[in-house]
């Protein structure tokens, strides 16, 4: 077995869509990103990465590549599908939390968890999304930001 830990964090700007796993919220402000900017699915990527020691999501999907510009994350999660293959893993589980103020998630948690299960060809069991807030503090409690951790359990087969 392997364990992997990600974190991703964005500042929310005017403008953006806010994508979370790959659930379009009704929201003001979206994540100022390269991609589509679906930070519970980088946090996921990099988990996931970090378990294989393949490195982290800047390697794999660089801000600095215009292919990557816009891109849906949920596609990451396809390469990293493929990845898990070669290496003759599969996902045990995914633990997430995000955190922000607002909107509320729980409405669209079990989309969530479908659309990152569908995506990595698991069961949506396997798949847990929570939510919490910062309770007003700082930059993600006055909704100027929103970040999200997750840890995965990888099982060789």
């Amino acid at each position: 077995m392997r364990i992997g830990f990600g974190y991703d964090f964005h500042r929310l700007v005017e403008g953006r869509r806010f994508v979370l796993g790959g659930v379009e919220l009704d929201s003001p402000l979206g994540p100022d990103a390269h991609s589509d900017g679906d930070l519970l699915v980088h946090a996921i990527v990099d988990a996931l990465l970090g378990a294989l020691g393949r490195g982290d999501i800047g390697t794999h999907f660089p801000d600095t590549d215009e292919q990557w510009r816009g891109a849906r994350s949920l596609d990451f999660l396809l390469t990293l599908r493929r990845m898990l293959d070669e290496d003759g893993y599969a996902v045990g589980n995914i633990d997430a939390n995000v955190i922000l103020e607002r909107p509320k998630l729980a409405p669209q948690f079990d989309a969530m968890r479908r659309n990152i299960a569908e995506a990595l060809g698991i069961d949506p069991a396997a798949v847990n999304v929570k939510a919490n807030t910062h309770e007003g503090v700082g930059e993600i409690g006055q909704g100027r930001a929103a970040c999200a951790m997750a840890v995965v359990l990888l099982e060789k087969h």
